[in-house]
């Protein structure tokens, strides 16, 4: 058998050459392309529902949010098993698929299924779906590290949620990018009571100023000279100053609206957190975490966040 294929081969010096030079390159080629990870992705086909219920306790978090959306979830075609979990303040149902499924197929048969128990959620809790990657999708994290000291953790967290974030969200293979660390810059507005009695106003109220006084109306268009102008009312908060002069019309004093400044110290500071990121035990910093999309190159995409 064996000096039969060398005899051949002998015979057909050009034919085995080419064959030679066709599976080289085939091979080349698989070299250059085939999908590189540290771990390989042998986790199941999952899709993720992440729940926002702002500070709310996780029990009320586990009986009006996580026991309706995993009820609900039992009968999604594919599914196999429905995990939830309740934190404070957030809810995560983890919907397990067989072998085989097709993850974008599973995403849609989810998102049709909390379309279906979405009235049966308390107002306040916004459900979304999770990143379409796997369970091994976290493949590159870095930090924003300011060596001049001209820039704090809030400045940094700023510049990382609505420029950095948003250039990566861009890279061909990264399914999301989620912040950590840093700071979220907000209006605070601190209430004095004793201040909000003497003026009758109440914590719906106040609210109630607060969100009619920040936004903007359109009143149509007028004609002038043969051309039309557009007519919108300018409202939104820009600064402290803005948010300090919103009147309360209906309570005046000494002939003059009360203004919000009146009975509340209103200043720009941090949200509240639940953690921190720190760099190698040098200080807290501000820093981003990449997701890979499920079934991508790892390596090659990495290589692309990092250019």
């Amino acid at each position: 058998m064996i000096a039969t294929v060398i005899r051949w081969s002998i015979a057909n010096r050009a034919l085995v050459l080419l064959l030679a030079v066709l599976v080289a390159g085939w091979g080349i080629y698989a070299a250059r392309n085939i999908p590189l990870d540290a771990i390989p992705d042998l986790s199941d086909v999952q899709v993720i529902i992440k729940t926002s219920y702002p500070g709310q306790a996780p029990q009320v978090v586990e009986d009006q949010v996580t026991y309706p959306l995993a009820s609900a979830m039992l009968s999604v075609p594919g599914a196999v098993n429905v995990r939830g979990y309740s934190f404070f303040g957030d809810s995560f149902v983890y919907v397990i698929f067989k072998d085989g499924t097709d993850q974008y197929w599973a995403r849609s048969r989810v998102l049709e299924y909390i379309n279906q128990v979405r009235d049966q959620l308390p107002p306040g809790a916004n459900a979304r779906l999770g990143p379409d990657a796997s369970g091994v999708g976290w493949v590159y994290q870095y930090a924003l590290v300011d060596r001049t000291g001209q820039h704090d953790l809030a400045e940094l967290r700023s510049l990382q949620d609505w420029f950095l974030k948003f250039e990566l969200q861009t890279v061909p293979g990264v399914s999301e990018v989620a912040t950590v660390g840093g700071m979220v810059k907000q209006y605070q507005v601190v209430l004095d009571t004793n201040r909000m009695r003497a003026s009758e106003l109440s914590l719906p109220v106040i609210k109630k100023m607060i969100i009619d006084a920040n936004q903007e109306v359109s009143g149509s268009v007028i004609e002038m000279g043969e051309a039309e102008y557009l007519v919108r009312g300018k409202g939104y908060i820009r600064d402290v100053e803005d948010l300090g002069r919103i009147p309360y019309l209906l309570r005046k004093e000494a002939g003059a609206a009360l203004l919000l400044q009146d009975f509340a110290d209103i200043r720009i500071g941090p949200q509240m957190r639940r953690g921190i990121a720190d760099l190698n035990g040098e200080g807290e910093v501000t820093g981003g975490i990449v997701i890979m999309r499920a079934g991508e190159n790892a390596l090659r995409t990495i290589e692309a966040v990092k250019a």
